[in-house]
């Protein structure tokens, strides 16, 4: 089997239509029907079938698109490897992160790898930790740094990861908000894990069952939830958000309080909001590589990842 005519394949079942798959592997549309009328040739099974004026992957096609993308996850493994007989004075590492990490730990391992490698080359990507694995298995990168929940692990399976941080939450309230605790922090920075483990007593959450929340991506919202419904109760999420400083920016005017990863308040933080640790409470970061041997630039990168974070 043709890798590039798997690659259109599991294309094909990535962006759900032929016509998607052209855009995302920027090939023309005929191209990629004709990868597909080869590829069926070489199985001997129909790939496709019509459907409404589009197509879509009969069972054989949905099981060899899966296969597919292990397949050239793997191939792009060996390349990597392979790479591991070259020095770190050329070539290139693309690293996926999500975009409070990018704004935190990773200008640092870039710049200290451009000063002490400055033949290698480091490209980035903004992803959220399901988009970046998929990137990974799929060879577009070759490192993920990606978060994990307890109520929500990700699937790591044949993949190699390497804790990074254990990244603290915190609840966030409006500096305005008159309910008693509102300003416990008179921290001058809440981020600061030192500080921030010797707060007296754990945040009650309990109180703030009337409260309206603002929750982030799918993941974090289920921790929120899992956390509400511990303390006794499900909260009201009144608006829903990735972006890190609009949640501060709403939490400021009063609209709802959140919770919020450490690394998102170093990333920006808003003077018109107080925070609180929520001790023992915390995320997993890890950095995900593919293989058993990957690349100098890729083991340099997890190292200065893990370093940052220290």
């Amino acid at each position: 089997m043709d890798l590039t005519r798997l690659r259109v394949l599991a294309a094909v079942a990535r962006e759900g239509s032929v016509t998607g798959a052209a855009r995302a592997l920027h090939y023309a549309q005929p191209s990629v029907s004709h990868h597909l009328a080869r590829l069926e040739a070489e199985v001997g099974v129909p790939l496709t079938e019509r459907h409404g004026r589009g197509v879509r992957l009969t069972a054989a096609g949905r099981l060899l698109a899966a296969r597919a993308e292990e397949i050239l996850g793997r191939v792009g493994a060996a390349r990597e490897e392979l790479d591991a007989l070259v020095s770190l004075s050329a070539g290139r590492v693309r690293l996926a992160a999500f975009p409070s990490a990018l704004a935190t730990l990773v200008p640092d391992v870039v710049g200290r790898l451009a000063r002490e490698h400055p033949g290698l080359g480091v490209g980035l990507v903004e992803a959220e930790p399901p988009e970046a694995l998929d990137a990974l298995r799929r060879g577009a990168v070759d490192v993920a740094l990606v978060f994990e929940h307890d109520r929500s692990p990700l699937d790591t399976a044949g993949l190699r990861a390497v804790p990074v941080l254990a990244e603290e939450l915190f609840l966030v309230r409006s500096g305005a908000d008159p309910r008693p605790g509102a300003h416990d922090d008179t921290r001058d920075d809440p981020h600061d894990e030192a500080a921030a483990s010797s707060a007296e007593g754990p945040v009650d959450l309990a109180p703030l069952a009337d409260a309206a929340w603002i929750a982030g991506c799918e993941r974090c919202r289920a921790d929120l939830v899992g956390r509400c419904e511990r303390a006794g109760f499900t909260p009201r999420v009144a608006f829903e958000t990735d972006d890190y400083v609009a949640v501060q920016a709403l939490v400021a005017s009063g609209v709802g309080v959140s919770l919020l990863p450490a690394l998102a308040l170093r990333a920006h933080r808003d003077p018109r909001v107080v925070v609180r640790p929520l001790p023992g409470a915390a995320r997993r970061v890890l950095a995900v590589m593919y293989g058993e041997r990957p690349s100098p630039g890729a083991t340099a990168v997890v190292e200065g990842l893990v370093r940052a974070a220290g």
